[in-house]
């Protein structure tokens, strides 16, 4: 069974929690190295099949299930799958004043 991703709740659910939410979408094979935010992010895939590494742990999240990485901690995505991967991710926003 293939869990369905509903990104208009996602997205609703996500703003009132204080994070942004956009989509992206990776080729097949994609990484993307050693990244640090000043803020906290979620991640959630879509579809295919992505591979985090933070915290001296890999994990490979289901579509649908939430990933929180800490903010200004190293991380790496990897699709690890044979197709094209989409994943929410979205950024805690800063208020100032």
């Amino acid at each position: 069974m293939r869990a369905t991703v509903d990104r208009q709740w996602v997205m609703t659910e996500w703003l009132a929690r204080g994070f942004s939410c956009d989509l992206w979408v990776d080729p097949p094979g994609q990484v993307w190295e050693d990244y640090r935010h000043a803020t906290d992010e979620l991640i959630m895939p879509v579809a295919g099949r992505l591979e985090l590494e933070f915290g001296g742990q890999r994990f490979t999240p289901a579509p649908g299930e939430e990933v929180l990485i800490p903010a200004g901690m190293s991380h790496t995505v990897r699709n690890i799958g044979g197709t094209t991967a989409q994943w929410l991710y979205g950024y805690k926003q800063i208020h100032t004043g």
